[in-house]
C-alpha cells in the first residue's frame, strides 16, 4: 500500500505497510480501486451531463464512494467490496447514459487504459490485486510526483467536498451541480488523460469554488431544519443515569436518536465534532441532550473506553474500537469498522437497547461548562459592537485558528500559540482542532466573549461569512483586515476548506502542523508564490508576524 492523503502520513511521506489511521493495505487497495472505477465512471457521466443526461442514482454514488473514501470513514472491506459491485453497475449506467446522449457524428470515448471499462473481480481477493495494480506508486512512474501531487490535491479537495455535499443532501438539499462537476474532475485525471501543472491548479481553484456553494448550502440545510445556532452553556460533566454518546458529525442521527430516546430514561450526550449541536434551537429543546463528553476525535479509545453506556459513530472519524466497548458501538451512515454492528435506516433501537443494559453514570460533576453557538448568525448579530470595539481599539487583531485535530506530535503548538495572543484579540474556532484550548478562559472584549466557536468543520461557511461581512463594514478586502489564519488540517474535508480559502483570494494562511506529504517542492512553490500559504514555524514568532500586520 502507498497513502499519503492525511497529515499522519508515516514519516511525513506516506503510509506503507499499515496507515497511521488503522487502515490495513487489504482496505487500502479496495479505496483505490474504487476511486479508480469512479473515474472510468466520470468519463461517461461527465460526456453525458454534456448533452443535458443525468441520473440521481449515480450522482448520489459518487458522493456515496469519495465520501467512504475520507480518512477515519470506512474500514470493512465487505461493504467496500458491495460498493466495487455497485460501481461496476453503474459503469455500465454510465457509458448507457452517455451512449443515449451522444450524437452519430462524435467520437466515441474509447479505454482510459482500464478505468472506462473496469469489471469487478468476483472475490475479494482478486478486487485487492486489482487495487494494488493501480495505486498511487503506480501512476507515480507514469506521470512524475508533482503532477501526481496536484492530482492528490485535486482529488483531495474532491472527496472532501463530497463529505460536505453528503451532509447537504442528507439533510434535503439537492446535489445542484456539484456531482456534475466531481465529474468532470474526475474525468479529466483519468487514466490516460493529459494534464498540465496549469490545468490541474486551475481544477483545484475551482474545486474550492465548487465546495464554497455546498458549505452554502449544508449551512442552509441546517439553519432551515434546525434553526441558527443560539451562545449556549455546556455541560462538560455528566449527570446520573443510562446513557448514549453520540460522535462524528451528523446532525440528523442526533435528531433521530434523540427523538427515539424522549421519555425512556437515557440521556443523550456529545462527543468530538456534535459538540456544536448543543446550539441548535431544535436540537436543545430535547431535555435529555444533556452534555458534552469526552475530547476530540483522536481521543476516542479513551473516552470510549471510559464512557459508561452505548456509543454511535456518525460518519468520520473512526478509529480502532477497544476490546472494552467493541460490544457497545454502533456505526451509521457509510462510517464501518469490521464487526462493529452497523446501523440501518436509523433504527436506533438495538442503540437504546444496549445502553440501557449498561451501568450508567452514577455520580454528578463538578458542572464545568462551555460556551459555544456563534455561528455567523450570532456574531453577524452584533457585528455593530464588534465593528465599534475596533473603531475604538478595544479590538486589535482577529484570529482564525482552526481546523482538524490529531494525535501526532506538535500540536500543542496550537495550544501555545491561542494562549500567548494578547487580551485585545478576539479568536474565531471551528472543526475539532479547538478542543486544544476551548476550555481555557480567554475572557471578553466589552461583553464580546474572545473566543468565539463558530461550529464543526462542517460550519466553515460561518467563519468565511463573518471574515466577509467584516470586510465589508470596513469596505477592504479580507486580505486587509487585521486577520490571521491559523489552520490546521489532518484530513481531506480541510484540503477542500483550503481550496476554498484560495478560490476567494485569502492570502497569508499558516498551515500546520506539517504540510501534506503530496505538495512537492513545486507544488509548495507555487503556493507561496500566488497565496504566500506558509507552513507553520513557532508560537511566539508566527504571532509576532501576525500582529505585524
Amino acid at each position: 500500500m502507498f497513502c499519503y492523503q492525511c497529515e499522519q502520513s508515516s514519516q511525513r511521506t506516506g503510509c506503507t505497510s499499515l496507515g497511521v489511521c488503522g487502515k490495513n493495505p487489504e482496505t487500502a487497495a479496495l479505496q483505490d480501486l474504487l476511486l479508480h472505477a469512479l473515474k472510468g465512471i466520470s468519463v461517461f457521466a461527465h460526456r453525458a451531463a454534456l448533452a443535458g443526461k443525468r441520473s440521481p442514482a449515480l450522482e448520489q454514488f459518487a458522493l456515496d464512494a469519495l465520501f467512504t473514501t475520507v480518512t477515519n470513514v470506512n474500514f470493512d472491506p465487505v461493504r467496500l467490496q458491495s460498493m466495487l459491485n455497485r460501481a461496476g453497475d453503474y459503469l455500465d449506467e454510465s457509458k448507457k447514459l452517455y451512449e443515449s446522449a451522444r450524437k452519430a457524428t462524435d467520437p466515441a470515448v474509447t479505454s482510459f487504459n482500464g478505468a472506462t471499462c473496469f469489471k469487478p473481480a468476483p472475490d475479494i481477493d482478486d478486487l485487492i490485486r486489482q487495487g494494488e495494480e493501480i495505486g498511487v506508486e503506480s501512476r507515480l512512474e507514469k506521470i512524475g510526483p508533482d503532477i501526481l501531487g496536484l492530482q492528490e490535491l485535486l482529488t483531495y479537495g474532491l472527496k472532501g467536498m463530497a463529505a460536505y455535499a453528503w451532509h447537504a443532501v442528507d439533510a434535503g438539499e439537492p446535489i445542484g451541480q456539484t456531482a456534475l462537476f466531481i465529474f468532470e474532475a474526475l474525468a479529466a485525471i483519468a487514466p490516460g488523460q493529459t494534464t498540465t501543472i496549469d490545468q490541474l491548479l486551475g481544477l483545484c481553484l475551482s474545486c474550492g469554488e465548487e465546495n464554497f456553494s455546498v458549505l452554502e448550502s449544508l449551512d442552509h440545510a441546517h439553519t432551515r431544519r434546525f434553526g441558527h445556532p443560539v451562545p449556549t452553556q455546556v455541560l462538560l460533566d455528566p449527570v446520573p443515569g443510562a446513557c448514549i454518546l453520540v460522535s462524528g458529525h451528523n446532525l440528523e442521527d442526533l435528531e433521530a436518536l434523540l427523538e427515539q430516546t424522549l421519555d425512556k430514561g437515557i440521556n443523550i450526550y456529545t462527543h468530538g465534532e456534535m459538540l456544536p449541536a448543543h446550539g441548535y434551537p431544535a436540537l436543545k429543546k430535547y431535555s435529555h441532550l444533556a452534555g458534552h463528553y469526552g475530547g476530540a476525535w483522536q481521543d476516542q479509545a479513551r473516552d470510549f473506553d471510559r464512557f459508561p453506556g452505548s456509543i454511535l459513530m456518525t460518519t468520520n472519524c473512526i478509529q480502532l474500537p477497544k476490546q472494552s466497548y467493541f460490544q457497545r458501538l454502533f456505526t451509521c451512515g457509510l462510517v464501518a469498522w469490521p464487526g462493529v454492528r452497523h446501523i440501518e435506516g436509523r433504527d436506533f433501537s438495538a442503540v437504546i437497547k444496549a445502553a440501557l443494559r449498561c451501568p450508567g453514570f452514577t455520580s454528578t460533576g463538578e458542572g464545568k461548562t462551555l460556551t459555544l453557538g456563534f455561528g455567523h448568525n450570532a456574531v453577524l448579530g452584533v457585528a455593530d459592537k464588534v465593528i465599534d470595539a475596533v473603531k475604538a481599539g478595544a479590538i486589535k487583531h482577529f484570529f482564525l485558528v482552526g481546523g482538524c485535530d490529531g494525535a501526532k506530535t506538535g500540536r500543542n503548538y496550537y495550544t501555545d500559540f491561542t494562549e500567548k495572543i494578547p487580551d485585545d484579540c478576539v479568536i474565531l474556532t471551528l472543526g475539532c482542532g479547538k478542543f486544544r484550548f476551548n476550555r481555557n478562559d480567554f475572557g471578553t472584549i466589552g461583553g464580546i466573549p474572545r473566543l468565539l466557536d463558530c461550529g464543526q468543520c462542517n460550519d466553515a461557511y460561518s467563519a468565511i461569512k463573518i471574515a466577509s461581512a467584516l470586510a465589508q463594514a470596513f469596505d477592504c478586502g479580507i486580505n486587509d483586515l487585521p486577520l490571521s489564519m491559523n489552520i490546521s488540517w489532518y484530513e481531506q474535508k480541510a484540503v477542500a476548506v483550503l481550496l476554498t480559502l484560495l478560490h476567494l483570494g485569502v492570502r497569508n494562511i499558516r498551515l500546520g502542523p506539517t504540510l501534506p506529504a503530496f505538495a512537492t517542492p513545486a507544488i509548495v512553490a507555487v503556493l507561496q508564490e500566488k497565496f504566500n500559504l506558509m507552513a507553520i514555524t513557532n508560537a511566539e514568532d508566527d504571532l509576532a508576524a501576525c500582529l505585524a500586520k
